[in-house]
């Protein structure tokens, strides 16, 4: 009859299957944390990203500017408040830094510009429209049902954006107007993420 082996046993025959690290991942693994958090700490403060980088050697800045980029991409977000457009502005501007071909980077940043610009006026508009085409909708269903209830034609008196089931539409129909903005930002920024 087999021996029963312990779960650690038999972690530990898993473990000694995978082989020993390379230095490339070692380098990987180490760096890249660091490189995610130096962009933390350039989104938090002003921290000059050169003078960060230069602390380390060529064979470890690789994997510190890889980590560092993809914090800086996940920061690139539509502007829906002066927070999100600093962080954002902060964002690019730290990613730019980190890439040497500076020409293809400003190309995408300018149709991420138009974007933006979109989301903010014709987008802000499209929001508008369909919050009140919301409202009305959902005080007239309100009206109607208590008609129905009551038998009385009287309009309720409440405030339906308060109304939860109203709430949850509003989100998913701010879920379905932003998806198409996302989309775009989601393409450039993998567009950015191939520029060395």
């Amino acid at each position: 009859m087999a021996e029963m082996k312990s779960a650690w046993e038999r972690a530990m025959e898993r473990v000694e299957g995978l082989g020993k690290a390379t230095d490339t991942e070692r380098l990987q693994w180490k760096y890249v944390p660091e490189g995610e958090a130096l962009a933390v700490g350039l989104l938090k403060e002003d921290r000059n990203l050169v003078a960060e980088l230069a602390r380390y050697e060529e064979s470890a800045r690789q994997y510190v500017v890889q980590g560092a980029q993809q914090v800086l991409l996940k920061n690139i977000d539509l502007p829906k408040n002066d927070f999100v457009k600093k962080n954002t502005r902060k964002a690019m501007d730290s990613l730019k830094t980190l890439k040497k071909d500076k020409t293809p980077v400003e190309n995408i940043y300018s149709k991420m510009r138009r974007i933006f610009s979109h989301y903010e006026q014709e987008g802000a508009q499209q929001r508008r429209q369909a919050f009140e085409a919301l409202k009305q909708d959902f005080q007239a269903k309100l009206a109607q049902a208590v008609r129905q209830q009551y038998g009385t034609t009287a309009a309720p008196n409440v405030n339906v954006e308060t109304h939860p089931q109203f709430q949850e539409e509003w989100r998913r129909i701010q879920v379905q107007l932003d998806s198409q903005y996302y989309r775009l930002l989601e393409e450039f920024k993998q567009e950015l993420q191939r520029i060395s």
